[in-house]
């Protein structure tokens, strides 16, 4: 589903993911729903006037979702999905949705529900959450030409006396805030053991997650491609990546999350989960040679 106007506009506030910003006059509540596949989906629901956050598991036919897990505004944040599930079902999200690409939005806004626990590989996930960071980007005004309106003396004509003003980035955190935000978490809650926690569900969307990832590279337009993707994985270089992408398109593969991932400017993270996807890979096999 597309990016909600209300989501965009706070997505491009910082102080939205550092905790600093204002609390806006409408909307109140934010509710922001990430289909996966098979009727379910994940959602997280924002009080924008306390900052709580809680993360929802909906199910094939209900409206409501269960409740995952629930925050305050400094945490911590509950245990309520491995890792390895919100990768999973973030890989998912992107090939259905084109405008959430992987790592991105999804990942940024739902793994601190995620923290990393001892059997996982911390760096990785430290790695991939700094992707889904900087991959926000935002819309900056041109700087505007500054000097004198007429030619100066050459005494007085370089830059040092007609300094040009500092230029807007479009990304909008900033490394220092990016570094604050994936700090590894010693301390979280495990919700997973209560009575209420819906485990069953979970485990049913996670294996129709994987069941939709592994009939990928079985699809006519990906079948041929498979051997240079399991090339790739097996050496661990992306060089040849350019070429995967010519042999997707001559074999008529328009899909747009696919062809972006292994386009210029290439995103190491993006591209390697795509490589896998591709040659039937566990994800990460090929993910933390390049991350």
């Amino acid at each position: 589903m597309p990016v909600s106007e209300a989501l965009r506009r706070l997505a491009e506030d910082p102080g939205f993911w550092t905790g600093g910003s204002a609390i806006p006059d409408d909307p109140k509540e934010l509710r922001v729903t990430f289909p996966v596949t098979g009727g379910y989906a994940l959602v997280l629901e924002v009080d924008l006037a306390t900052g709580e956050r809680t993360l929802g598991l909906r199910v094939p036919a209900t409206s409501e979702p269960i409740q995952l897990g629930w925050a305050e505004p400094a945490g911590p944040y509950p245990a309520s999905l491995r890792w390895w599930e919100l990768d999973l079902c973030a890989r998912v999200i992107a090939l259905e949705d084109p405008t959430l690409p992987h790592p991105g939005l999804v990942v940024a806004l739902l793994s601190p529900f995620a923290p990393a626990t001892p059997e996982d590989d911390e760096t990785m996930i430290a790695a991939l959450r700094e992707v889904a960071y900087r991959s926000l980007r935002r819309d900056v005004p041109p700087v505007e030409p500054h000097g004198p309106e007429q030619a100066p003396l050459p005494l007085f004509a370089s830059d040092d006396w007609w300094p040009s003003p500092p230029a807007p980035s479009p990304q909008v955190l900033d490394e220092a805030a990016i570094a604050e935000l994936t700090r590894p978490v010693t301390r979280y809650p495990e919700v997973r053991h209560g009575s209420r926690f819906p485990r069953e569900s979970l485990a049913d969307l996670v294996r129709l997650a994987s069941a939709h990832l592994d009939r990928l590279p079985r699809q006519s337009w990906y079948s041929t491609t498979v051997p240079l993707a399991r090339h790739i994985l097996d050496t661990g270089d992306l060089a040849p990546i350019p070429a995967l992408l010519g042999a997707l398109t001559e074999a008529g593969c328009d899909h747009p999350t696919v062809l972006d991932a292994l386009s210029e400017p290439l995103v190491p993270a993006e591209a390697c989960w795509m490589v896998e996807t591709l040659a039937g890979a566990r994800p990460g096999t090929l993910l933390r040679r390049h991350v």
